[in-house]
C-alpha cells in the first residue's frame, strides 16, 4: 500500500527531517518558500536514500498528490537543483539529495558504484581551488558543478574478484 506524506514525515530518521529542517532554515534565509509539495519530494528523495528519475518521483508524489503530472515534478526538480538542494546525476539521468547544501558554490563530487547505483557525495577544497584556477586563466565563472565519478565501490570490488 502506498504511503503518504504525512505517514512518509513519520517515518523518516532523526536525520532525515533535520535535513529538511535545515533546507527549511536556508529557505528562510534566502525569502524563498519551500511548499509542501517540495518537501514532499525532498521526502520522498531522504527516505529512499538512492538516485530517483522524475518519474519514479512523479509516481510517487501522485500517491499524496493524484493529480500531480510531469510539469509538476519537474518544477520541483527544478527549484530545488537552483537552489542547491540536490544534484542531477547526469549519467542516469537520476536525482540526489546534496548533504552540503548550506555551503554555497560548493564544487560537488559524486562518487557513482556502477554496479550497486550507490552514490557517494564528496568535495574538495583542493579539486575546488584546482578547478576555480583553470576556470580563471580560461576568464571563467564558475555557476554550477558536479563530477560524476563511476567505479566499482568496496563492497562491489570485493564481490567481483
Amino acid at each position: 500500500m502506498p504511503v503518504k506524506y504525512s505517514e512518509l514525515k513519520m517515518e523518516l530518521s532523526q536525520q532525515h527531517q533535520s535535513i529538511i529542517d535545515g533546507i527549511e532554515a536556508v529557505c528562510k534565509k534566502r525569502n524563498i518558500k519551500l511548499t509542501s509539495q517540495r518537501k514532499i519530494v525532498l521526502a520522498i528523495m531522504l527516505k529512499s536514500e538512492k538516485a530517483m528519475s522524475a518519474y519514479e518521483l512523479l509516481d510517487l508524489l501522485k500517491i499524496e498528490e493524484p493529480h500531480a503530472k510531469p510539469p509538476t515534478i519537474y518544477r520541483v526538480l527544478e527549484f530545488l537543483l537552483e537552489q542547491d538542494f540536490i544534484h542531477k546525476v547526469e549519467s542516469s539521468n537520476s536525482y540526489v539529495i546534496c548533504p552540503h547544501f548550506n555551503q554555497l558554490d560548493h564544487i560537488s563530487i559524486l562518487i557513482i558504484c556502477d554496479n550497486c547505483k550507490q552514490i557517494t557525495e564528496s568535495n574538495s577544497e583542493q579539486v575546488a581551488d584546482t578547478l576555480k584556477a583553470l576556470a580563471k586563466q580560461q576568464q571563467f565563472q564558475i555557476k554550477h558543478s558536479v563530477i560524476e565519478i563511476h567505479g566499482l565501490c568496496h563492497t562491489c570490488k570485493l564481490i567481483t574478484q
